[in-house]
């Protein structure tokens, strides 16, 4: 049996009351008993201080893969994340990022879009992969559950399944050669 590949669930959001919550823990309910992973909460609530901000890189720097829960605002995606992902350089380098995003009628795939191009400049491979929520406050029932779940969660199963392909391929390559001596 292979080893749980480690992945950080990076919370997009730091609003008191906030949607992410939910979705957030809509995902950890349904990758729970999925062997392949052990998930890991990445919350940039904690940010502020040196010691947050040293124990986020360390959870970012141990993990082999990360799933980005992120809402859109005004096409984009929220500062807190912007910040959390300009804070650190190396955690994020040589590892597969996938997304699940929520909103209004895109259902957040425009904050993906422009997340796709920040994470290429930190030398983080992003899959195509991805699972979008249009709608999302019409999406969830009073118990955090997905309303009509079936294909929303084989996408998301689909996702993590290949995130943990890419995740162990990209763990290997560090293990043979470390990504910041590759000249």
């Amino acid at each position: 049996m292979r080893k749980p590949i480690r992945i950080g669930l990076v919370m997009g959001r730091v609003r008191e009351g906030r949607l992410c919550d939910t979705v957030s823990a809509w995902v950890m309910r349904t990758l729970q008993g999925n062997g392949d992973l052990s998930l890991r909460v990445i919350d940039p609530l904690r940010l502020g201080s040196a010691d947050a901000e040293h124990r986020l890189g360390q959870q970012l720097d141990a993990v082999d893969g990360f799933i980005v829960v992120t809402p859109e605002y005004n096409h984009s995606f929220p500062g807190p994340l912007k910040q959390l992902i300009d804070t650190f350089f190396h955690e994020w380098q040589a590892k597969p990022v996938a997304f699940v995003s929520y909103g209004g009628l895109s259902g957040g795939i425009r904050a993906v879009e422009q997340l796709r191009l920040v994470f290429a400049e930190l030398h983080a491979v992003t899959l195509r992969d991805a699972v979008a929520l249009p709608q999302v406050w019409d999406r969830f029932d009073a118990f955090g559950e997905l309303n009509d779940a079936g294909r929303t969660t084989a996408t998301l199963e689909r996702m993590a399944s290949r995130l943990a392909w890419w995740a162990r391929a990209m763990q290997r390559a560090r293990a043979e050669e470390p990504y910041d001596q590759a000249v």
